[in-house]
């Protein structure tokens, strides 16, 4: 007989299938030796079944039936039932399964695009905004509880869910395009069910941050160190307290990446941070926080806030700042630009006398400086909390304001809102209820401060505001006083369980109030407190500083925390005392501070809007004497004019007198990181030295042409000029070249 073929059948499914596909194929399997087909059934015998294929049976070797003695297909079928069983079981499972899986990718990626608005991905665990790139700029997290994402939906501009992890939410995105070059996004996310609190953690994303508030230890821009669990965001006092928030903040972040973050007023804010995941944790509470519910209101803690993202930095924060931030109404006095203030706290403490103040001011004529107006701090009155003059100190106040003024000093007053339980007018606040009380009682709720023990007065109540005002306004009337210097105000000073009249769900409103006490007096009133208080048209000094170089509360500190109350609104600023405030114990037992941190600290005071003396000069030597005349007149000269141009600006517009570097240089990664040199304006660039033992320094000139004040023209960049020499009499600043 001639060769076999093996016969290659179709794959079949199962035992039936192959059958009839043999039987299909019968009288086909077999070939003549001239290739002819066979159909001769007789072959059937000899062929053998296989799963796919059926081979046909060697000489001699017996056939299954044969075997067997029984139907060859049944019986091959019975043996081979079990594998084809399992293989056919598989091959459903693995269909299935490939059909659940695109069912689930064609789902997800349904779902994706329902979770996506403009440039913002949202997912479970929190949404990530990108720009036109595609790059990720902006990234949010989703801490105290994460969305079901299947009770989610996406209606035109909204992207709204209603469940999470831990129950019932009230959660939305609202996408909001507002011109062509901003885009901003209002999220909400609030509880129903647990009503602990909610957090939500922003990373840097690699990208700079600035922003938030003043504080004792000032970087630009921020630097994020340590692990800090969420605090109460409320204004406090960073000298007495260095791991808290300053006395002035706002609830605003600016990015690098041209992206802002302005958390709503209404929310109970807290700020935490992580060092390990580079990560600001913003969170609601209300569970062990200062912070309490509108009146009538269930303490529902809901996170809300508005991210906004622009073309770059500079322009993004000039819209946060038009849109969110209010404006000053007018330009304090252009007197206190250009001339100095000579306060007396630094050098006579509270030991202050009328002798000593009459002394003070002939020493300024003496050495030929001008004066915008003396400052009269601490402690002129007999205790604290009364509104006249100790006689014993100031035996004849009315005379001494008499010859200050015929010798052209105008003098302003140190103010404050306590009043000591020793005072004379204790006994009055209590009477009329003008003070902060205890909780529902009428009994004050006595607090310390740096001065001793007193009630702190309510500036909910109209009551007690009209008194302090009166109070300041017969002070002024009688003696001529020409201002008040307002001192504290942060909330700190706040007892820690208290009520007010109106009661108070941010407890830095109370700061805000405040300030406004200074508004009838803001020629050349000065705060050092500020919150929600940008219009409140005042100097807003810098915390006070210790005469030191560091970034705690040193000279390095002046420029990071200027830059920082800038960003935030706040552009009348005045840096505190040239030289520090000559605190004993940062001296290394000098009676002075170090002569060449003076003279550098001078030097930086000189380009801001206004500077301030106490410590003179005279106090050193000639020489110091010297190089104080001749930045006093270089401010007069050069700085104050340019200031007052750009203070008339910021009624129009929020913009900042004292700028970064990226405000000119947004497209340069250098400049952002640039924390010594700062901009007044666009076109004056100011470099001082802050190191001790240096006469050199390290200066970046952003791109374009600069005028050193040697004479020197760069032109191109950026530049950077390393070890540019600055000798001790001189301060590096460099013209913009048109």
């Amino acid at each position: 007989m001639g060769g076999f073929t093996e016969l290659q059948c179709c794959t079949c499914a199962s035992l039936r299938g192959c059958v009839l596909e043999a039987n299909r194929c019968y009288g086909q399997v077999g070939t003549t030796q001239n290739g002819d087909i066979t159909k001769d059934k007789k072959l059937l015998p000899h062929i053998k079944f296989s799963m796919y294929q059926i081979v046909p049976v060697a000489p001699g070797e017996q056939s299954l039936s044969e075997e067997t003695g029984g139907s060859p297909l049944k019986k091959r079928g019975t043996q081979e039932a079990r594998p084809l069983v399992i293989a056919s079981v598989l091959g459903c499972v693995l269909v299935l399964a490939a059909v659940v899986a695109w069912c689930y990718y064609s789902a997800s990626l349904r779902k994706a695009q329902l979770m996506r608005t403009e440039l913002l991905d949202l997912n479970k665990d929190g949404f990530v905004i990108r720009n036109e790139a595609g790059d990720i700029i902006f990234t949010m997290n989703f801490r105290s509880a994460t969305l079901d994402l299947d009770s989610c939906s996406h209606e035109e501009n909204l992207l709204s869910c209603t469940e999470s992890d831990a129950g019932k939410i009230n959660f939305f995105i609202h996408t909001v395009r507002l011109k062509d070059t901003v885009l901003c996004y209002r999220v909400r996310w609030e509880p129903l069910q647990d009503k602990r609190a909610v957090e939500h953690a922003m990373a840097c994303n690699g990208s700079h941050w600035y922003g938030g508030a003043e504080s004792a230890i000032q970087h630009w821009p921020i630097s994020i160190e340590g692990e800090q669990e969420p605090q109460p965001f409320i204004t406090s006092d960073v000298y007495s307290n260095r791991n808290a928030f300053g006395g002035i903040l706002e609830r605003y972040w600016l990015s690098s990446n041209a992206v802002a973050i302005k958390i709503n007023d209404s929310v109970p804010f807290h700020l935490g941070w992580s060092e390990k995941d580079m990560t600001l944790h913003f969170q609601a509470r209300y569970q062990d926080s200062p912070f309490r519910p509108p009146e009538g209101q269930q303490a529902t803690p809901e996170l809300s806030y508005r991210v906004c993202v622009g073309s770059d930095v500079t322009s993004i924060h000039k819209y946060m700042v038009r849109r969110y931030f209010p404006k000053p109404v007018k330009v304090p006095s252009a007197e206190v630009f250009k001339h100095p203030v000579w306060s007396t706290w630094a050098l006579y403490k509270t030991s202050v006398t009328q002798e000593k103040l009459l002394q003070y001011a002939a020493d300024i004529t003496k050495h030929g400086f001008t004066c915008s107006h003396l400052e009269l701090d601490d402690r002129y009155t007999a205790d604290y909390g009364e509104f006249d003059f100790d006689p014993q100190k100031f035996p004849n106040a009315s005379g001494m304001f008499e010859a200050l003024r015929e010798d052209g000093f105008q003098v302003t007053l140190w103010t404050h809102p306590f009043i000591n339980y020793d005072s004379i007018n204790f006994g009055v606040a209590v009477q009329d209820g003008l003070f902060v009380r205890e909780p529902g009682g009428e009994l004050p709720a006595l607090v310390r401060w740096w001065n001793g023990i007193g009630g702190i007065l309510d500036f909910t109540n109209p009551d007690a505001r009209n008194w302090y005002l009166v109070q300041l306004t017969k002070l002024k009337a009688h003696y001529g006083v020409t201002s008040f210097k307002f001192d504290a105000g942060e909330t700190s000073y706040l007892p820690r369980q208290f009520s007010t009249l109106i009661p108070l769900a941010d407890p830095s409103t109370f700061t805000r109030l405040y300030t406004e006490m200074a508004e009838p007096f803001s020629e050349r009133a000065e705060l050092r407190v500020g919150y929600q208080s940008q219009k409140i048209s005042c100097f807003y000094r810098i915390i006070d500083r210790d005469s030191v170089w560091g970034y705690e509360l040193g000279l390095k500190s002046i420029i990071p925390t200027v830059l920082t109350i800038s960003i935030l609104g706040y552009q009348f600023v005045l840096p505190d005392m040239i030289g520090g405030n000559a605190y004993s114990d940062h001296m290394a037992g000098n009676d002075l501070p170090d002569r060449e941190l003076y003279i550098r600290w001078l030097e930086l005071s000189a380009f801001m809007p206004a500077m301030q003396f106490s410590i003179p000069p005279w106090y050193y030597d000639d020489e110091v004497v010297e190089i104080a005349r001749k930045f006093t007149k270089l401010h007069e000269e050069l700085v104050a004019p340019r200031v007052l141009e750009l203070a008339n600006e910021v009624l129009k517009t929020g913009d900042p007198i004292i700028r970064p570097v990226w405000w000119i240089a947004n497209d340069d990664e250098a400049a952002y990181k640039v924390d010594s040199q700062f901009l007044i304006g666009d076109d004056l660039m100011v470099a001082p030295v802050l190191e001790a033992g240096k006469q050199e320094r390290d200066i970046y000139l952003p791109a374009g042409r600069w005028r050193s004040y040697k004479g020197e023209h760069f032109v191109k960049g950026p530049k950077y000029l390393t070890d540019y020499p600055v000798d001790l009499d001189e301060i590096a600043y460099f013209l913009w070249v048109h």
